[in-house]
């Protein structure tokens, strides 16, 4: 039986340069009525574990949490699932460096600009202010990294950055650490600490 995870990846074979008949039928099929586009697996697992504490299943819903593999990459995506494509309304989040492709994108394919919410640097920046820095610490103490971390802190290069810089860098410093915390900052949110950008995009589901 199709399910959302073949639409994704469906389309991400689609938007790679491949046929879009498969991600054609399964829209139908499924059917798949809102696309949320993201820059990673990072804010995907965010997305994810948000949805998981708000008791929604996105996918029975019809909506596509769809990481796009970079900013760089919104204007194929807008293309062929908003207006020109399969029609789906798109919602997602952007990094603020990276907000003029999505605006080009968008306006490119006809698309909404009003369901994209803007990170000031990025998921993982919003997240940690969100919880500070001090919370953040004891849930890399939690997950283990703890070692990891004031190994990371002892180099040269973090001397003149802050602690919240620090902690973001961190996160991204070995394959899969970024993804993980993600979902473990997500889910350490209380209700009334989701950060902006994130509020506003389920608002927008």
């Amino acid at each position: 039986m199709a399910d959302m995870g073949a639409f994704r990846d469906a389309v991400t074979a689609w938007a790679a340069g491949g046929p879009g008949d498969l991600a054609r039928e399964l829209a139908v099929r499924l059917p798949v009525r809102v696309a949320v586009l993201l820059e990673g697996p990072s804010d995907a697992a965010a997305v994810d574990a948000l949805a998981a504490r708000r008791g929604r299943d996105l996918a029975a819903e019809g909506i596509c949490v769809l990481p796009m593999g970079g900013a760089m990459s919104v204007g194929r995506f807008t293309r062929l699932l908003g207006p020109p494509g399969l029609g789906l309304r798109l919602v997602g989040l952007c990094d603020e460096r990276e907000l003029p492709f999505y605006v080009r994108g968008l306006e490119r394919a006809r698309a909404a600009q009003d369901g994209f919410f803007v990170c000031a640097a990025d998921l993982e920046d919003e997240l940690i202010r969100a919880l500070g820095v001090p919370r953040v610490e004891e849930l890399v103490r939690e997950e283990g990294d703890l070692r990891a971390l004031q190994t990371f802190l002892r180099q040269p290069a973090q001397r003149d950055r802050t602690a919240q810089q620090q902690l973001r860098r961190f996160f991204g410093t070995k394959k899969g650490r970024k993804i993980r915390y993600g979902h473990v900052l997500t889910a350490a949110l209380t209700p009334d600490s989701v950060p902006a950008p994130l509020a506003g995009l389920f608002a927008a589901l």
